[in-house]
């Protein structure tokens, strides 16, 4: 009986592992993302009223949780955030175990990073078997309107030099899915937000530089063409042409999905049952119920 196969290899992890470790030494100048997620986390945490003595952080760059929570009135009731070294585990969530024995961890951030795991449900299910009952996740990951300019400047580009063209900007996840993708990883109580950002830059060469920076360039897996110099060219034009302001800059926009899930404990709330409601949904609103003939 042959085994049933795994998720289809959307992304190449060790081409993934070296731009991310290549972008170590430049990310401190494109760090904007990363630090928008990591103050959203800690101003989650500033309003739930416990502690997480054992914290890790799971995200393609630790850091900037870390030095967000030391200025914030929750540091006293986290515990130290602990990183995890291991470039690969950073780089592609899910391709390999978490070196995290299960049910160690009150609390795991993950910003960034989730957007580049071949089998995403499975990778959140890693992190929620490694949570203690009760334990938090807080993660974060690009969602599916992120780049929307560049992919449609690069696509006419490379259609108008090439005569055809291959997907140059990794697909993402929708924003309206997080809530679901949580609880089909097994978490409870699960929150979904959407942040979009729009950044402006001098031209399309200088977004590219930024996500070089951040390690976010595209690691798509199979083989793919090298992009000439007259479609960048020309994708910068169409760029410009489409998208400038009167200032000449240009808009790229990110959406980020912010997520938090409770590993199941048995003194969470719990949906009642159906059919045990007391009053009537018509009652509740104040409207008079409308019966078919």
């Amino acid at each position: 009986m042959n085994a049933s196969p795994g998720p289809p290899a959307i992304f190449d992890a060790r081409r993934r592992a070296a731009r991310l470790t290549r972008s170590e030494r430049l990310f401190a100048r494109a760090d904007f993302l990363h630090d928008r997620a990591a103050e959203n986390a800690v101003n989650s945490l500033e309003v739930i009223l416990r502690d997480f003595p054992d914290v890790v952080d799971l995200s393609a760059h630790p850091g900037p949780f870390a030095r967000r929570l030391a200025d914030s009135i929750a540091a006293s009731r986290v515990g130290a955030v602990r990183a995890i070294s291991d470039p690969d585990t950073r780089a592609a969530p899910g391709a390999q175990p978490l070196p995290l024995p299960d049910q160690s961890q009150d609390l795991i951030v993950s910003l960034m990073s989730l957007h580049w795991a071949n089998d995403l449900p499975g990778a959140l299910a890693q992190i929620r078997r490694a949570l203690k009952p009760d334990g938090l996740f807080m993660g974060t990951l690009l969602g599916a309107g992120t780049l929307k300019e560049l992919r449609g400047a690069l696509t006419q580009a490379e259609l108008e030099v090439r005569g055809g063209a291959q997907a140059r900007v990794s697909p993402f996840a929708d924003g309206f899915d997080g809530a679901a993708l949580l609880q089909r990883a097994g978490f409870a109580l699960p929150v979904s937000d959407v942040d979009r950002v729009v950044v402006r830059y001098p031209d399309m060469l200088a977004l590219v530089r930024d996500l070089r920076a951040m390690g976010e360039t595209n690691v798509l897996a199979g083989t793919s063409r090298p992009l000439t110099r007259a479609i960048v060219a020309r994708a910068a034009a169409l760029y410009a042409e489409a998208h400038a302001g009167p200032d000449g800059r240009v808009p790229a926009t990110f959406e980020i999905i912010h997520l938090a899930g409770w590993a199941p404990h048995e003194s969470q709330q719990k949906p009642l049952p159906r059919g045990s409601a007391k009053v009537r949904l018509a009652d509740a609103l104040g409207v008079k119920e409308q019966t078919g003939k």
